[in-house]
C-alpha cells in the first residue's frame, strides 16, 4: 500500500472523530482483489460487529490499589473483521475497498485497531464502483483507549476481472454546532438507532434536515435500525450521473441492517425489508430504494441498492 504513504494525515482526524481533513481522492496503488466469491485469507466471516465502550481511562496520580494488586493493563478492544456474506453481487470489490481502508487507518506502531461496521455500495456499474466503508477506530493514547472513526468512499475500477482501488474520499462532517435541535439530540441518544461515527458527527454538525431526523425517530419506534451513511462520506452526485445526491445535502439516510438482520442477507425476511421500505415512504420519503421493487412512484430498485435501503427527502 505504498500509495497510502502519509497515513498520518487521516489518522490524526480519525483518532478524534469522523471528520478527518485529508483531501479527497487520495490515490491508491496495488490494492486489488480478483473478482469472485472466495473468502480472502485470514478474514473471519462475521458480519455484525460488536459495539465497544467509547473509552477506558486510567486514574491519574498515585494508584489507590493495594500494594498486593497488579495495576490493570489497558488493552485495545477485540474487533471482528468484516467479510462479505451471502447475497453480495460483487464481493471482490468490497473486499478490496475494506482492505484499503483498514490499511489506511491502522496505526503504524500497532497501537490501534479498526472495526469495519459495514461495506455498502455508493454505486456500482459494470467496471466501476463506489464502496462506502463506515468504521470505528480504537487507539491507545495516554494510558487510555481513544475512539474515533470515519466513513470512506472508496472508488474502484475492474480490469480483466480484478477490482482495483483508484481513489479514497474520507468523510468530512464539519464542526459540531452548539445549537442542536431536540430531534437531533433524541436521535443521538436513541439506543434503537445505531450510528457510525461519521453519521453521528453529521448530526452533531447540525447539517441533517429535520425530516430525516423525524423519520429515523419514528422508525425506531418499530424497528432497531443500523444506519450506514447520512451526509458525509457519500458521493456528491448519484453514482455514474451528474445529478446531485440528497445525501451531501443532509436529506437522506441509508439503512444497512433492520432488527439485527442485514438487508443484503437472503435469509432476512422479505416482509421485514418491504415493511421498512413502506414505512419510510409513509413518513415522507419521496425516493425509497432497496433490494425489491415495490409498486408506486416513490420506490426503485437497482444493483446499487440491493445491500441497503435508501430514504431521500425533499426538505
Amino acid at each position: 500500500m505504498s500509495g497510502f504513504g502519509r497515513r498520518g494525515l487521516l489518522l490524526a482526524g480519525v483518532g478524534m472523530l469522523a471528520g478527518c481533513s485529508a483531501s479527497s481522492g487520495k490515490q491508491a496503488s496495488g490494492t486489488s482483489v480478483p473478482s469472485g466469491t472466495g473468502s480472502s485469507a485470514g478474514t473471519p466471516s462475521a458480519r455484525t460487529p460488536t459495539t465497544p465502550t467509547s473509552s477506558t481511562p486510567t486514574p491519574s496520580g498515585p494508584s489507590s490499589a493495594p500494594a498486593s494488586e497488579t495495576p490493570r493493563e489497558i488493552v485495545l478492544p477485540r474487533v471482528r473483521s468484516w467479510a462479505p456474506g451471502p447475497g453480495e453481487l460483487e464481493p471482490a470489490a468490497k473486499r478490496a475497498a475494506v482492505a484499503a481502508v483498514v490499511e489506511l487507518l491502522r496505526s503504524r506502531d500497532t497501537r490501534g485497531v479498526v472495526e469495519v461496521i459495514d461495506a455498502q455500495y455508493g454505486g456500482i456499474l459494470s467496471d466501476t464502483a463506489s464502496v462506502l466503508v463506515p468504521c470505528r477506530s480504537f487507539t491507545l493514547a495516554d494510558s487510555r483507549v481513544v475512539t474515533g472513526g470515519t466513513t470512506v468512499d472508496v472508488r474502484l475500477t475492474k480490469t480483466q476481472g480484478t477490482w482495483r482501488v483508484t481513489a479514497m474520499h474520507p468523510a468530512q462532517p464539519g464542526k459540531a454546532t452548539t445549537q442542536l435541535s431536540p430531534a437531533a439530540r433524541q436521535v443521538l441518544s436513541n439506543a434503537r438507532i445505531a450510528l457510525p461515527p461519521a453519521s453521528a458527527a453529521d448530526i452533531r454538525s447540525g447539517q441533517v434536515h429535520e425530516s430525516v431526523l423525524a423519520a429515523m425517530l419514528e422508525l425506531a419506534g418499530t424497528y432497531r435500525i443500523d444506519v450506514s451513511v447520512i451526509r458525509s462520506g457519500h458521493p456528491i452526485n448519484v453514482f455514474g450521473t451528474d445529478r446531485p445526491s440528497d445525501h451531501p445535502r443532509g436529506r437522506a439516510f441509508d439503512t444497512w441492517q433492520i432488527d439485527g438482520r442485514a438487508v443484503v442477507d437472503p435469509a432476512t425476511p422479505r416482509a421485514l425489508v418491504t415493511s421498512y421500505m413502506r414505512a419510510t415512504e409513509s413518513l415522507g420519503s419521496y425516493n425509497v430504494g432497496g433490494p425489491y421493487q415495490l409498486p408506486g412512484p416513490a420506490y426503485f430498485s437497482d444493483r446499487t441498492h440491493h445491500d441497503h435501503i435508501h430514504a431521500g427527502f425533499r426538505t
